[in-house]
This record gives C-alpha cells, structure tokens and sequence, in this order.
C-alpha cells in the first residue's frame, strides 16, 4: 500500500474510534427516555435523511444493481442486526460486560473473512485480539461470576456475528462512495429497527428532554453519519479483520468520556486494561509484517 493510503485510512481509523466512543454515553443519554428498538431506529431514520441530503448536494449517484442490493444487505447487518442485537443485550446486561463480548468482534471477522476465503489465518492477528480482548476485560471489570441470561448473552453473540459480517462484506461489494454506501444501508437498517419496535409493541414518541435530542444529534451527525462513512473509507485500505479492532479501542475512550459526562468513576483497571487493548491493537492491527529473506 503507498504511504498516502496508509496515512489516510489510520487518520480515518483514529477519527472513527473516537468519535465512536460516544456513542456509548448519548445511548445511554437516549435509552433513559426512549425505547431501545424505537430509539436505535430514530437515530439511523435521522441519519439516513442526513446523509442522502449530502448525496443530493454532491451530486452522488445511488448504486445500481448489485451495489445497490450489496449496500442495503451491508445495512441488515451492519445497522439493523447489530444495534437490534446489542440494544436488546443492553437492557439486561451490564455495559462493561457488553463491551468485553463486542471485544471478540476482530477474532470473529477474522474467522469469517477466512472461512469466506477472504483472508488467511495469521498467528500475529490472533495474539493481537487475545491481548485486546484481555485489556478490556481488566478495564472493565465485567461481572462473570453473575448469573447472565441466555437470551441477553446470544442476542450480544448475534451483535458480534452481523458487526464481523458486515466488515467482510463491504470488501467483496463493488466500490460504492462511502456516502451512498451507508446511506442506503442506513434505510435499510432503520426499516428493519422500526419494523422490530412495532411488532414488540414499544412506544413510538419523540423525546421532550433537551439532553435526549442533543444526545440524538450527536448520534446522528457524528455517532452514525461520520463514523460509518470514516469506516467505509478505513475499509478500501486495510483487511476486515485489521479494521475490527476499532472494537476494542472504543471501550476505552468510551470510559473516559463517561466519567467526564456521565460521571462514571475510572479505576486501576482502566489503566492496565489500556496497556494491553494498546498492545493487542499495535501487534494485531498496526504492526508491520516483517518482510521475508530471500532464498538463494
């Protein structure tokens, strides 16, 4: 890959982790006066008008044929299965150990982007997810010892299979703008959430409290329509499964800007978790292969 390409997708990638690591406390801003279904629904209903504004002003073609069906296929799984997965998870489980299980999201793409002959299995990316996976376990602090239910614990499993498919599917899709992409898979996504949110009967009401609709906004604007076009744009340079680990630096920046809006309290774990999410991010994601001799 040229150097320019590198730079840009590890800006992307950076911008992408931290903007994503928001996302968790105005979901939990949004979740206090709002239906989870019905919420997560909204927001991508939002963030899809958002982003077909920004096609009709830039004059950006919507995909045709397969890429029409391949970005909307990308927007079941990316936007409606995974956030329908998740939100259900959350409302019985606790957030950090939410965030351990959406940790397994790299070894999972790793897995399916082998078994879809996409990619091959590599010692350094394993290593890499384990020591991640490890480091937000200890930030965490996740309650393993508690009773978990069944039905919360697969529902999360199912998050981690869509977000892992999703990342290997926008590599076999023709090139649609990362705009469009998203933009069509968001209608997509927010269909099929609103669609759940009718048939499990939840109120269907927009919110009074200011802090919820900033909260929105926020998800909106920069939690869905930068984050994911930022995703898209990662994906043209790096493989699915070096991409993936943008789930395990989120939990972390996720903390911290919890404790400074929410007021969560940051513990000795936050700090040794931290080391090892960095260590597992730099020997999975970052690190460069070193090149082999050649033979005589």
């Amino acid at each position: 890959m040229p150097p320019s390409g590198e730079r840009i997708a590890l800006t992307s990638f950076v911008t992408c982790a931290v903007l994503a690591g928001g996302n968790a406390v105005c979901i939990r801003f949004s979740n206090r006066e709002l239906a989870p279904f019905w919420g997560a629904g909204l927001r991508f209903s939002l963030a899809a008008a958002l982003l077909i504004g920004v096609m009709l002003v830039l004059r950006i073609e919507i995909p045709r044929g397969r890429a029409l069906s391949g970005s909307a296929l990308y927007g079941i799984f990316n936007f409606g299965g995974s956030f329908g997965f998740a939100y259900y998870a959350l409302v019985r489980l606790q957030a950090g150990f939410g965030q351990t299980v959406l940790a397994l999201v790299p070894l999972a793409t790793l897995l399916l982007a082998v078994a879809q002959r996409q990619e091959r299995m590599r010692a350094r990316a394993v290593v890499g997810a384990l020591l991640a996976l490890g480091g937000v376990a200890v930030m965490s602090r996740a309650p393993l010892d508690q009773a978990v239910p069944p039905a919360s614990l697969l529902a999360l499993l199912g998050g981690v299979f869509c977000f892992a498919e999703a990342a290997v599917l926008v590599r076999r899709l023709p090139r649609v703008h990362p705009v469009a992409m998203n933009a069509v898979g968001m209608v997509a996504g927010a269909a099929l959430l609103v669609a759940i949110s009718l048939v499990v009967r939840e109120p269907i009401e927009l919110p009074d409290r200011r802090a919820t609709w900033v909260a929105i906004a926020y998800l909106v604007v920069l939690g869905s329509g930068a984050v994911f076009v930022l995703g898209i744009v990662v994906l043209r340079y790096w493989e699915a499964s070096r991409f993936s680990y943008l789930f395990v630096v989120i939990p972390p920046i996720a903390v911290l800007l919890s404790a400074w809006l929410d007021d969560e309290p940051i513990g000795a774990g936050l700090l040794a978790g931290g080391v090892l999410i960095v260590a597992g991010v730099y020997v999975g994601a970052l690190r460069r292969a070193q090149p082999q001799p050649a033979k005589c």
